[in-house]
């Protein structure tokens, strides 16, 4: 193939070729010519003319053949036009030859498209050829058949396109040919012909003026007979002549045609709806014998007709014209035309006709204004017609009234009227909401007002369009259900009020489930009453027993959909109705059989099939009981005894079968009579008077009216499935005999109607082998088996196709139960000999479609020769071009194996695949159906080979090109399916061989049919877009908008007209240039009705915006910014002005472009939503997007660089948008938007104003944003989330002004005022459990502001504490700040006293809510104080959501108060609520009035303790992290104070709770989490040693000393019980943990290294030294014994952990866990414990075991020494020698030892450590204790004073050798001191050398470098401490040294004035002490 790819045909290539290689070669050669051919290409034109020409007498292929036309025209435009004439004249002699073989067919209509696309392209260049060319067309077609005509009429209407006006000439001639063609026997040509007339009618005037008659007459009977293609080309012809005609201007002729008028035009195609295709006299003389009925497929076409008329004329007209358009719409089911709607199945036909006109250009083509307007005349209308009958029953009296030809004949026009009203509003949602509070158009009143019109079926339109009402606005459910109930109660006796409003009450309880927010749990207890009441006095009144019957029926199944909650309430009465209205034993039923009527049976059936409605008991009479009575009554009983049995058989089905064991015959008697029922075919679909029952139910699918079909039909579909459920559980022989009833009663019948009786058993049977195969049962014998086959092998070669279809399928699925090779094999071999032998269409498709149903259900027939024989079969079927029909079958067969042989077909693919193309390129277009069966198999075929079509071989290779090859041909493919499957095919080749597939070429084939008028096309693109953009998302985007650049053409037709299922929708020309792809879907979202497309453009755009929202930023915010602007009343004047003023593709008017105009709420909902992913992408892309400053630096270098930060007012404004909107939903993603603008920029300062932040300028936009959410009519929900962001723009700081901050503040007090009237002041409209989440909505708002308010203050306390030790430059900010937080403290200490008792309350509920089920009995009967019982698991969710944050507010609340404080009212409280936990589970008789504050304090205590404990014992894995930070941080608060900490010192609760901590750092790993874990072990632990130590006190006081603290006198710890214990393990856990090497089992493991030092995080930093604090402090809490259990573990963790992370830093800093380990050996070794009688020997031997652990660090590998830090182990040292008592240190060999480190380390190279070394030993050499530092003085001071001896020769270089001399200098100063008197003068003698050696005298000073210099002050400085203080040595030693004499004085002397300003300096700051105190402040 890849020779193909050259500019001329390589024909030596070519000749090598195969006959069918060589179609493919051509195909890929013109492929790529069609590439190629832009450039010029003159020098080889003549040759390449040559080449095409000559092609067209190779027989071309459809495909090939457009191919080649293309090529050539576009040749001859881009090249040399000289040949052209030859080229026609020779395509011309072609058509004129006389050869009329099928071979030489080809290549006739080969020349017919060449000529087309030759006159298209070229157009006037050709001059007047074109009347040859058009006769000798015409001429040809006469003796053409279907092929050549449908290629002539496509041909015609390219070369119309091409010549334009210049082809009126020919007008006439054309018209002709195509109207005979528009009534073809061929579809395809029909379709054909419609297309060029539509291209004829742009210049031909008179179809449009003087034969628009008969245009439109033709056109209703080119719908007789047609299918969905036809019905679509020639409505769109239809409407757009008709559209034409109303609009044009042009003047024909001499004479001025009239216009047509909109009557006009409207009235011809009334003509077409109400009288068919048939000329006007003879349907008028049909009409008077009534014999005249409208063909189906006429009206069908007629209303799509008036759908694209309506599209055509556009959004605009239609407004305009609505009035005058909706009159006539709903005249065609008026008492007008009578005879339209004579029958029920017409007018049901009629109905849906009229409402999907409606649906399409109303819902489709209108916006939202738009549509509230329709709506309102939409109501007039009903109003009009209600005044109608309200006259017509006022006339007669109430018998005659139901005759009365006006009533009879509204009731279609009402039902259309409200069907549109209803889905009108369904679809506005909450922006309905100004239309229904409109009183002067009062829907609700005119929907209510027809709710008794005398028509069952307006009745049940109009309750369905209050139930569409209530889905869209909520807020209405319960104020509409009260005003039926009111209704239906006072007007009981008038049988249409019964049944009207219960059918409105049955629809509203239907809308509920739709209604997140609920109905208050009461009103199911009125609705309970009405339908008892009904149903107990149906029997009073005869003449509306019925009605009342099914009245109160219907509202007790609807009941039932308010779920459990409602119904478990009920049920005992629900019971006892249902036992009632059955006979209770067979007796009764025998008596029952005598008595009654006809009527009175009616009645009681009646009553029993609504029963069966909600039953779930088993009727076992009823069976027996219909056959009886229904032979007694006949007919009369028919219907209301099929809708009985229909319910039965529905119940049945889902009831377990052993219910109904006993009575098994008799149900199956009736199941296979109603098999074998039959019907007429005249029904035309579902109405909802059908069956009453669906009215509440869920919606089949959108906001569609349910549709269920006739009890007839619906019985039947009942019956299979209880067939197919108990077949599986009958005996073996009751099978045989049901199967063998089952043949016989096939046999019985004949022709048409032996046909339906068998789909009806073949589809039972097949459901019920279904069920056999999953529950792996078997079929049963040989008999059984041959049974079932007879039964199955009949249909299969029935001439009803969807029967031989069924019969396949049972085929397939009875060899899967039986489940035998040998049985299986036989089935296929049978198949196989039948399509041997068989010449019959139907044997050959049943049998083809058989084999491939087998390998479908048995994964592939185990033996691979079957495979090949099955393969060989349906290869000759699918060549067999006589029948099309047996090609369809046999490839969708075919592609049924090829899915399922998996890897077993790999030997087949190549031939498959070549077959595949070879039919794609031969097989005629107008074949759709094998061309779909080719599509389906080529997609198998791709999947087959998968991953391996990346493969690199010639064989892959050759395998990957065919499959491009066939996509190529499948989407120049007229049929949207194929184009379809083809981007599905292509989709499935980027998968496997991304780099093989053209993204550009698959973009552009993407983008054009973005907009198709094709639901499924559309879904097969965006589908393949989601896939793209999952992985090129950029690409993608920039593709779209090239291609939309270069095709400049392709993309400007005014009008794109969809069709879907629902919707007809214009998008206008989608301006993917300004927009980009993504507008272009984001618009396509908003006009597409289709949910799952809609999923799809949603997840597209998602990850479109996940991959380039950060990239593009300007772009996505702007795009969300137009679809929200949109939607605002007013566009700003500031918004025209800025925009850009690209070209513009506009309609008429002058309005400047807005891509989206009126967008749908659900769009601009998806728009919000996607500003908050926005925001969420830039934060993971990095700070600067949250950083002003950054931000616009890095703008002024690189301009490109976008960041959020600069589009904060753009943010802003949209959130404000959408929080103010009509929609709730679109308020709650503007408030959602909105919080988290105010979380992400709280903290972002504003450059220009210090001390400020950027979000401060926009408070008013905040408060405005958020004030309509607090009105009173606002929903729950909104409220709710408005309360969260009143909370995080309080606690953020944002504003730190408090009259600022009141404005939001008031808005939260407001709310709390509502909480505290309480229940009683509840909100009727929605459920209980609303009032709830509001509630706790707003006490969580309040406890987060409360929490940070707090927090706040106590982070400034500290602050404060710590400016007062430095000095405070900034003091004016640092007021503002204390300012902001006590002032917000303030704000909420106004309310706090309200709000505590209002969040204990909350806990106690919440505590309630959390106990196991087994508790329940101790539920308060009445419920909590937020909550009532009967909504407690729709209340249990908002609990969760709020109750850690209030935990925390209450216990801060209840630290600051110290537990101290209990409010005096406390117990005896006047609220309606219980306010305390005191309250919990008693009742008031027994509650004490007034408790003690010990107990009230006890109680709150228990309370926050227990929940926190139950909540972190288990938190779910999906728990918040936030709420469990929360809820330590409250136990932190709790134990922070003296009161609780007492309570739980000395308790067993202490160790449950570390326990729980203990289970919590296992399983969570967050840092934070560990970390405030940590600090509540802490705080237990200090509870611990308070209570200890008051029990010593108190021991002591009474002078008895028994042992306290644990380990008594044993020493000995219990699990479980121990706190030392639990302590252990915690803190255990959190070492070894972050440390493995401490864990003695896994330090001889592979895998952890060796005296491998690790640099832990930060946070595991922090968490190892929040565990040795705590452990340190685990002594305290033991008696002598116990301490000496646990001193070795201690020792051994902190020791180990020193070891582990005593490594050197840069700095010399000591990293934080050696600081920590350092201070933790610090605090254990002055334990009292250590001096304590009982364990002071034992600590001692511990302790020096532990001193040699530390010493043992020095002698590990010697490798390892270096990164060994010896400060850390030296300090450890000194720690020892310094806190313990002597005896530890003082032994000989550790004290020499200790000696040997010190020593090695003051020769250390590194001054660092040198200082560090003399700063401990300056500390050892101090300490009062003789015999420890006199050792260390003897052994190291002469070593010291040698060291600096040395110095005197060289002088400090930096400052850190600086540092060394000076701390030796105060080490041996310190010396002096310490010395006793008769040593000290030898060492002054020894020190002042040294200090005088340091001195400069004058001259040296000024050259000096600043250490010198240093030193010298500094020794200056020692020298004149050190004189006065031993004056005598001083003066002896000067007095012998002159030299050293001189010195000093000429340096004092030098020097006096500056040693005076240093002197003075020194004494207030002492040199850099202080920085080496805070080192080493562990010691």
């Amino acid at each position: 193939m890849e020779l193909a790819h050259s500019l001329l045909l390589n024909e030596e290539a070519y000749n090598q070729l195969g006959e069918f290689q060589k179609a493919e070669f051509i195909f890929e050669w013109l492929q790529f010519l069609e590439k190629l051919l832009p450039a010029d290409i003159r020098e080889n034109q003549k040759k390449l003319v040559e080449q095409l020409t000559s092609l067209l007498n190779n027989s071309p292929g459809p495909p090939t053949r457009r191919l080649l036309a293309k090529n050539l025209a576009v040749l001859y435009s881009t090249g040399d036009t000289f040949s052209v004439y030859q080229t026609i004249d020779k395509c011309n002699e072609l058509i004129r030859s006389k050869d009329d073989s099928p071979s030489y067919l080809p290549t006739k209509l080969a020349a017919v498209v060449c000529l087309g696309y030759l006159y298209k392209k070229l157009g006037r260049i050709l001059g007047n050829s074109f009347t040859d060319t058009v006769g000798n067309v015409l001429k040809a077609m006469k003796n053409a058949e279907s092929q050549g005509r449908y290629e002539i009429m496509l041909s015609l209407q390219n070369i119309l396109n091409g010549l334009g006006a210049a082809a009126i000439p020919c007008h006439r001639d054309i018209y002709k040919a195509a109207r005979s063609c528009l009534t073809d026997r061929s579809m395809a040509v029909r379709c054909a012909a419609a297309k060029c007339l539509l291209e004829l009618q742009n210049e031909a005037v008179f179809m449009w003026s003087t034969d628009l008659d008969s245009v439109v007459t033709l056109c209703f009977k080119s719908f007789e007979g047609s299918n969905y293609d036809v019905r679509l080309a020639v409505s769109k012809l239809l409407g757009t002549i008709l559209a034409r005609a109303l609009t044009s201007k042009q003047i024909t002729g001499k004479t001025c045609n009239e216009k047509f008028s909109l009557e006009d035009v409207m009235e011809l195609l009334g003509t077409g709806f109400l009288r068919g295709s048939c000329g006007f006299l003879r349907a008028s003389g049909d009409m008077l014998k009534g014999t005249s009925s409208v063909s189906r497929d006429v009206r069908v076409g007629v209303t799509q007709a008036y759908v694209v008329f309506v599209s055509t004329l556009g959004a605009q007209w239609l407004e305009r014209s609505f009035s005058a358009f909706l009159s006539h719409i709903l005249d065609l089911v008026s008492q007008s035309h009578p005879k339209a709607v004579q029958s029920a199945v017409d007018a049901i036909g009629c109905r849906r006709c009229v409402s999907f006109i409606l649906r399409a250009t109303v819902g489709g083509l209108l916006g939202e204004k738009a549509q509230i307007a329709a709506a309102k005349e939409i109501c007039q209308a009903i109003w009009k017609l209600k005044k109608v009958v309200d006259a017509a029953i006022s006339d007669g009296n109430l018998e005659t009234k139901i005759n009365t030809t006006d009533v009879t004949a509204s009731q279609h026009v009402l039902v259309c009227a409200l069907q549109e009203l209803g889905s009108l509003i369904h679809g506005l949602g909450t922006t309905a909401a100004p239309l229904l509070q409109d009183s002067s158009t009062g829907v609700l009143e005119a929907v209510i007002s027809v709710i008794v019109h005398p028509s069952i079926s307006v009745r049940l339109t109009a309750a369905w369009c209050l139930r569409c009402i209530a889905v869209a606005l909520p807020s209405y459910v319960s104020l509409l259900l009260d005003r039926c109930i009111e209704r239906l109660s006072a007007l009981k006796s008038c049988p249409e009020a019964v049944t009207g409003y219960s059918f409105a009450v049955a629809a509203l309880l239907g809308a509920v489930k739709h209604c997140p927010l609920g109905i208050p749990h009461g009103k199911g207890k009125v609705i309970m009453t009405v339908a008892e009441d009904l149903l107990c006095s149906a029997s009073q009144n005869s003449r509306i027993s019925l009605q009342r019957m099914q009245a109160g029926w219907l509202l007790i199944a609807a009941l039932m959909t308010l779920g459990p909650a409602v119904v478990q309430h009920h049920l005992p009465r629900i019971l006892l109705l249902w036992k009632c209205i059955f006979p209770s034993s067979s007796k009764d039923l025998e008596t029952e059989k005598t008595r009654g009527d006809a009527f009175t049976w009616q009645v009681t059936l009646e009553g029993r099939a609504g029963a069966l409605c909600g039953k779930q008991d088993l009727l076992s009479f009823s069976a027996y009981l219909l056959s009886s009575i229904y032979k007694s009554y006949g007919n009369s009983l028919k219907t209301p005894s099929t809708v009985y049995r229909q319910k039965l058989y529905e119940l049945l089905a889902v009831l377990p079968p052993k219910a109904y064991e006993g009575q098994w015959s008799k149900i199956w008697q009736t199941c296979c009579s109603f098999l074998q029922l039959l019907l007429g075919n005249n029904i035309t679909g579902g109405s909802l008077e059908y069956d009453p029952y669906s009215i509440y139910e869920k919606f089949a699918k959108g906001d569609s009216v349910p549709k269920p079909l006739p009890p007839a039909l619906s019985v039947i579909s009942a019956a299979s499935r209880l067939f197919g459920v108990m077949f599986s559980h009958i005996t073996e022989s009751h099978r045989l005999q049901v199967l063998e009833q089952l043949l016989n009663s096939i046999k019985q019948t004949k022709g048409s109607r032996q046909q339906i009786v068998q789909l009806h058993i073949v589809s039972a049977f097949s459901t019920s082998l279904k069920r056999l195969a999953n529950c792996k049962g078997s079929l049963g014998s040989e008999e059984v088996r041959r049974s079932a086959l007879m039964l199955v092998m009949g249909a299969l070669e029935s001439n009803n196709p969807l029967l031989r279809c069924a019969a396949a399928e049972c085929l397939a699925r009875l060899a899967q139960v039986v489940s035998d090779s040998a049985f299986t094999a036989g089935l296929a071999q049978v198949s196989f000999d039948k399509l041997k032998s068989a010449r019959d269409v139907v044997s050959r498709t049943g049998h083809s479609l058989a084999l491939g149903c087998l390998y479908r259900y048995l994964g592939g027939i185990s033996s691979t020769q079957h495979l090949n024989a099955c393969v060989g079969i349906l290869y000759t079927l699918s060549q067999d071009s006589t029948s099309p029909d047996v090609q369809a079958w046999a490839l969708h067969s075919l592609s049924l194996i090829v899915d399922l042989a998996g890897p077993l077909y790999h030997v087949h693919v190549e031939p498959t695949l070549s077959l595949v193309l070879m039919l794609l390129l031969s097989v005629p277009p107008a074949y759709a159906e094998v061309h779909q069966s080719l599509g389906r198999c080529l997609n198998a075929l791709i999947t087959t080979l998968g991953p391996e079509l990346q493969g690199i071989h010639t064989a892959v290779s050759a395998l990957r090109t065919s499959c491009l090859l066939g996509c190529a041909v499948m989407q120049d493919n007229p049929d949207c399916l194929v184009q379809a499957q083809a981007i599905s095919c292509l989709q499935q080749l980027h998968m496997f061989a991304p780099r093989h597939v053209n993204l550009s070429n698959l973009v552009s084939c993407l983008c054009m049919n973005l907009c198709s008028s094709y639901l499924l096309l559309r879904r097969a693109v965006v589908a393949c877009l989601r896939q793209l953009v999952q992985r090129e998302a950029a690409e993608v985007s920039e593709y779209a908008v090239a291609l939309v650049k270069e095709s400049k053409e392709d993309f400007t037709p005014g009008i794109v007209i969809t069709f879907s299922q629902y919707t007809l929708c214009a998008i206008f020309n989608v301006n993917i240039r300004e927009i980009g792809l993504e507008g272009a879907l984001l618009g396509l979202l908003d006009k597409e009705l289709d949910p799952r497309l809609c999923q799809d453009i949603k997840e597209t755009l998602t990850h479109m915006l996940t991959s380039m929202a950060v990239e593009k930023l300007s772009f996505w915010l702007k795009l969300c910014k137009d679809v929200l602007a949109a939607s605002a009343d007013t566009t700003q004047e500031e918004e025209t002005t800025k925009g850009d003023d690209v070209s513009v593709l506009t309609s008429d008017s002058d309005d400047r472009f807005h891509p989206f105009r009126n967008p749908r709420w659900s769009t601009r909902v998806f728009a919000a939503e996607c500003v908050c992913k926005i925001i969420s992408q830039c934060e993971k892309a990095g700070s600067a997007h949250f950083d002003i400053t950054l931000a616009q630096e890095r703008k002024q270098r690189d301009s490109r660089d976008d960041f959020l930060v600069l589009h904060l007012a753009d943010l802003i404004r949209m959130a404000f948008m959408a929080a103010t909107d009509h929609s709730d939903q679109l308020r709650l993603s503007g408030l959602q938007m909105l919080q988290i603008i105010v979380r992400k920029f709280a903290a972002v300062p504003e450059p220009e104003f210090p001390g400020h932040v950027i979000l401060e300028q926009y408070q008013a936009n905040v408060g405005a944003a958020l004030r309509p959410a607090f009105a009173p009519e606002t929903p729950p929900d909104v409220t709710a989330k408005a309360c969260q962001v009143c909370s995080a723009w309080m606690a953020s700081g944002v504003v730190s002004d408090l009259n600022d901050l009141r404005r939001v503040h008031q808005l939260l007090v407001s709310s709390l005022l509502k909480v505290q009237a309480g229940k009683e002041a509840q909100n009727e409209q929605y459920n209980e459990s609303t009032s709830t989440m509001e509630v706790l909505a707003v006490l969580k708002a309040w406890a987060e502001v409360y929490i940070v308010a707090v927090e706040k203050q106590k982070n400034q306390s500290d602050t404060h504490k710590h400016s007062l030790k430095i000095v405070n430059s900034s003091e004016e900010s640092y007021r503002d700040v204390t300012f902001s937080a006590s002032g917000l403290l303030d704000l909420v200490q106004a309310d706090l006293g309200t709000l505590s008792k209002l969040w204990l309350a909350a806990l106690q509920d919440f505590a309630l809510l959390t106990l196991p089920p087994e508790y329940a009995s101790q539920l308060p009967a009445e419920g909590g104080t937020f909550y009532t019982a009967e909504t407690i698991e729709n209340a249990r969710p908002h609990y969760y959501n709020s109750w850690a944050l209030i935990l925390y507010a209450t216990a801060l609340w209840l630290t600051s108060t110290g537990f101290l404080i209990v409010d005096p009212d406390e117990g005896v409280t006047n609220l309606s609520r219980p306010v305390t936990p005191t309250t919990m589970c008693q009742d008031s008789s027994t509650r004490p009035l007034v408790k003690s504050p010990e107990d009230v304090n006890t109680d709150r205590f228990h309370l926050i303790l227990g929940i926190s404990v139950e909540f972190l014992c288990s938190p779910g894995s999906d728990a918040a992290m936030e709420n469990i930070i929360a809820c330590l941080h409250a136990l932190q608060a709790l134990f922070d104070v003296p009161w609780p900490r007492s309570k739980i010192g000395g308790d067993q609760l202490g160790v449950e709770l570390l326990n729980v901590l203990h289970r919590l750092i296992l399983t969570r790993e967050s840092p934070d989490i560990q970390l405030a874990a940590l600090e509540v072990v802490r705080l237990i632990l200090f509870a611990a040693q308070e209570h200890v130590k008051e029990k010593r006190r108190s021991a002591e006081e009474k002078e008895t000393l028994p042992e306290f603290g644990e380990g008594k006198d044993t020493g000995g710890l219990v699990p479980g019980k121990s706190l030392v214990f639990a302590t252990l393990e915690l803190c255990v856990c959190i070492l070894v943990r972050q440390l493995p090497q401490l864990n003695p089992k896994l330090t001889c493991s592979p895998a952890v290294p060796p005296g491998k030092h690790l640099l832990l995080s930060e946070d595991g930093s922090r968490l190892v030294a929040a565990a040795l604090v705590i452990l340190s402090d685990v002594p305290a809490i033991c008696s002598p014994e116990g301490s000496v259990s646990v001193l070795p573990t201690i020792l051994y963790l902190i020791i180990g952990v020193l070891k582990e992370t005593a490594v050197k830093l840069r700095d010399g800093q000591l990293p934080l866990t050696v600081a920590a380990s350092l201070q933790a050996l610090k605090g254990l070794l002055s334990s009292p414990m250590a001096r304590a009688e009982k364990s002071q020997n034992a600590w001692t031997d511990l302790l020096r075991s532990a001193l040699v652990t530390v010493l043992d660090c020095w002698d590990q590998v010697d490798g390892l020494l270096q990164e060994l830090d010896e400060i850390s182990l030296l300090t450890a040292i000194t720690v020892f020698v310094m806190s313990t008592s002597p005896e530890v240190t003082t032994v000989e060999c550790l004290q020499k030892r200790c000696i040997e480190k010190f020593k090695t380390t003051l020769d250390s190279k590194d001054p660092l450590v040198q200082c560090k070394c003399y700063q401990l030993l300056h500390s050892i050499f101090q300490h009062p204790n003789k015999t420890v530092s006199y050792p260390y003085i003897h052994s190291l001071a002469p070593s010291i004073v040698g060291k600096l001896q040395e110095t005197e020769k060289a002088k400090p270089e930096n400052a850190a050798e600086l540092q060394v001399i000076q701390e030796g200098i105060k080490v041996v100063t310190a010396l002096t001191a310490a010395a006793e008197e008769q040593h000290r003068a030898h060492l002054v003698a020894c020190i002042l050398p040294i200090l005088i050696s340091f001195l400069l005298d004058e001259n040296a000073l000024v050259s000096a470098t600043i250490s010198a210099k240093n030193l010298h002050e500094f020794a200056l400085q020692t020298l004149m401490q050190i004189g006065p203080q031993y004056s005598s040595v001083f003066k002896k030693l000067m007095a012998s040294s002159p030299t050293m004499k001189g010195r000093l004085e000429s340096a004092i002397k030098g020097n006096q004035e500056s040693i005076k300003v240093k002197t003075t300096k020194h004494a207030k700051n002492p040199g850099k002490s202080s920085s080496i105190q805070l080192k080493t402040n562990f010691l």
